[in-house]
């Protein structure tokens, strides 16, 4: 065998094996998908008997679900669930109340589900608030499913209670996603669009399609990517984590690490269509992107402005006590503490102005430090010197840096040692000390002295 079949052999197994890692890691990543639980609140009303082009709409509507309850037996990883309302009383007793689990949530109960339906028999009202606020209970605890209410209705609520109001406390709650209503033989979404996606179904036919869009929607494979923008708008920046919430609750519905891809790209990423989403990028400060819908079996494109530039608070002194001296970083004229950094580790903020305060002896603030795209801003803190105080006695003291003819505190002595060795930054000071066994005020001493970078000075309070 030739060198060059050889070659061509090497390329096509390299590239096998690169379509089967793809594959087993897509199959992998079904396998993890969380449990989707559908419940279905079906109209009972009296109203349903009435008549509906090709025949009743309650025998219509039994039709196409039955159809599409067949299509879900065959995906993985659902669970469905009948609630009805307005099948227990007769119209004229208008029971509010008229509402029912028929069948609850368990694997493979497809077929019951259908026999259930030929089984009811419309009589009574509408009670559609009572009917979502009953479904809370309906869904058994459960921390990684998608709770989906499919509401199939040819009329508006006739009780007291608000659906809206109802639906959207459920979603806040986190105990659903964003309901589907389905209004058969005419439009109500005047009236029910708050609650839900509402869906059109005036007509046989459409309801038909209705169903088969709301599937579609919930099962098909959506995907994202999150374009992390520089200056020029270009997706250049990464390696951040990010945050998806559901916009209606709060909660955290992924977390991740951003990142590209081997052509340089944003990552593609595998998002459920339901939720309605707000993304929270933690650079420094973060910055947020809310309301964010995905169109099911498409792929969408969430822009997030996020230049970036780095900070590097430079020091040449090798003492291992000043490293690790804590640097506050501030957004320019704010008193908010935005990070903790250190000497000589860079740092990554958005473009800006912000004001640096490094709590060494004494502190040191640095104002209005630039940060520019793809740019390390370097800020350079003196190196410190230190000084040696030999007390000789336990006493009492303060320490004084004078700066611009005027003296300002910034360290009391510790009254249990006779010696200390202090990191200072290079300076004029004043040392105010009293022997604690003297008793005269009058006997205080005090002392002035230099630091110097990289020196030593001794004081010695001798009194």
């Amino acid at each position: 065998m030739t060198i060059k079949r050889y070659f061509c052999l090497a390329l096509l197994l390299l590239f096998v094996n690169q379509i089967w890692g793809q594959g087993k890691k897509r199959e992998e990543e079904l396998n993890k998908q969380s449990l989707t639980r559908i419940l279905f609140i079906f109209d009972a009303s009296n109203s349903m008997w009435g008549d509906w082009q090709s025949d009743k709409k309650i025998n219509i509507a039994n039709r196409v679900l039955s159809k599409m309850i067949d299509s879900l037996e065959n995906i993985p990883n659902v669970e469905l669930a009948l609630r009805v309302y307005g099948h227990q009383k007769d119209f004229h007793l208008y029971d509010c109340t008229d509402t029912k689990l028929e069948v609850a949530f368990a694997p493979d109960n497809f077929q019951k589900i259908k026999q259930k339906l030929k089984s009811i028999y419309p009589r009574g009202t509408t009670p559609i608030g009572l009917s979502l606020q009953a479904a809370e209970d309906d869904f058994p605890e459960c921390l990684q499913c998608r709770n989906i209410i499919i509401l199939i209705t040819d009329g508006i609520e006739e009780c007291k209670s608000d659906p809206c109001e109802i639906s959207q406390a459920l979603q806040r709650k986190g105990i659903i996603l964003k309901p589907f209503i389905i209004g058969i033989g005419a439009n109500f979404s005047a009236d029910l669009a708050c609650a839900g996606a509402y869906v059109d179904a005036s007509s046989e036919n459409a309801f038909d399609n209705a169903l088969t869009i709301i599937i579609q929607q919930i099962f098909n494979e959506t995907t994202s990517q999150v374009n992390l923008l520089d200056n020029e708008g270009n997706p250049t920046e990464t390696n951040v984590n990010m945050t998806f919430y559901d916009a209606a609750n709060g909660k955290i519905l992924y977390n991740y690490i951003h990142t590209l891809n081997t052509r340089g790209m944003p990552d593609t990423l595998y998002l459920d269509p339901m939720p309605e989403y707000d993304v929270k990028v933690h650079t420094l400060p973060p910055v947020k992107v809310e309301g964010i819908k995905l169109a099911p079996g498409k792929h969408t494109i969430i822009p997030v402005d996020a230049p970036q530039g780095n900070i590097l608070v430079r020091l040449s002194s090798k003492n291992n006590r000043y490293q690790a001296i804590p640097i506050l970083i501030r957004q320019a004229d704010s008193h908010d503490i935005l990070n903790i950094q250190y000497f000589n580790s860079p740092d990554k903020y958005i473009v800006g102005k912000y004001d640096l305060e490094a709590l060494c002896l004494p502190r040191v603030l640095v104002k209005n430090v630039d940060v520019s795209q793809s740019y390390t801003t370097e800020v350079k803190i003196p190196n410190p010197g230190s000084v040696i105080i030999q007390k000789n006695d336990l006493g009492f003291g303060s320490l004084y840096v004078i700066r611009n003819g005027k003296e300002e505190w910034i360290y009391n002595l510790r009254d249990t040692d006779i010696q200390e060795s202090i990191l200072l930054q290079p300076g004029t000071y004043r040392i105010v000390f009293r022997k604690q066994k003297s008793y005269h005020t009058t006997e205080t001493q005090d002392q002035t002295f230099i630091i110097k970078s990289d020196m030593t000075t001794t004081v010695n309070l001798q009194k």
